[in-house]
């Protein structure tokens, strides 16, 4: 991690570091990096108001883990093999909606930052930010604020402001559609999908039309971006297991 850098809240408000008290914050470091793993919890080993109770390497250890640990916070990162973190904070959310997730990525990009809000994340923070500010921003999360780093919540009021502040949504489009689009953000091509739904290529090809123009998107890039930012493929461009 890089040197202490200007840090703000989002949307407003500023960061609150609470008063060092007893219990500690519980802190559960999630990464399937053995290195990052053991870094991230060297760097929040010994500081006054957080314990480190445990470690997983991917979502699905991580809810195991959060079950026997009880943790106040998870750490987690965003891709991850199995279950990323994205998925693995909405099933979090809804089997133990009191413990918060902070995630912790390389990744500002608009498809990755709106699944992480959708998914109900309390913190989004880039790894080059500072241990100092790692430790501060668990500690306002914990306190009950959301924290987003500056670039992360420039790409979300960015994304807003371009979409007019709506964005187009899998409901727009039907069963059908979301399955020609599922395979599309996988890469398959039109006459892949059509083997697989037993269709003819003619009928994919409609159905690409339809839904780029439902979705006012124009090419398989942007298809395949919104696909992942309404989670109907992972962030690795597969289908959620």
């Amino acid at each position: 991690m890089r040197g202490p850098g200007q840090t703000t809240s989002w949307p407003t408000e500023n960061l609150k570091t609470s008063k060092t008290t007893s219990p500690k914050i519980r802190v559960l470091v999630v990464d399937d990096h053995p290195v990052v793993r053991r870094g991230l919890m060297t760097c929040l080993a010994g500081r006054p108001s957080l314990t480190v109770v445990g470690e997983a390497a991917d979502g699905e250890e991580a809810l195991q883990r959060v079950a026997e640990l009880r943790p106040d916070i998870v750490l987690a990162d965003i891709n991850m093999p199995r279950m990323d973190g994205v998925r693995f904070t909405e099933e979090l959310r809804r089997t133990s909606p009191e413990v918060r997730v902070v995630i912790l990525s390389v990744h500002q990009k608009a498809e990755y930052v709106q699944r992480v809000i959708r998914a109900g994340a309390r913190g989004y923070v880039l790894k080059d930010t500072s241990p100092d500010e790692l430790v501060q921003v668990l500690e306002s999360v914990h306190a009950g604020n959301i924290y987003y780093s500056p670039q992360v919540a420039q790409t979300a009021l960015t994304r807003m402001v371009a979409t007019g502040g709506t964005t187009p949504n899998a409901g727009w489009i039907s069963r059908r559609e979301r399955e020609v689009l599922v395979k599309i953000a996988s890469g398959l091509s039109n006459k892949e999908i059509a083997a697989k739904l037993g269709v003819s290529v003619r009928t994919i090809e409609t159905h690409r039309e339809r839904i780029m123009r439902k979705l006012n998107l124009h090419s398989v890039a942007a298809l395949t971006r919104f696909a992942i930012a309404e989670g109907l493929v992972s962030l690795d461009g597969e289908p959620p297991i």
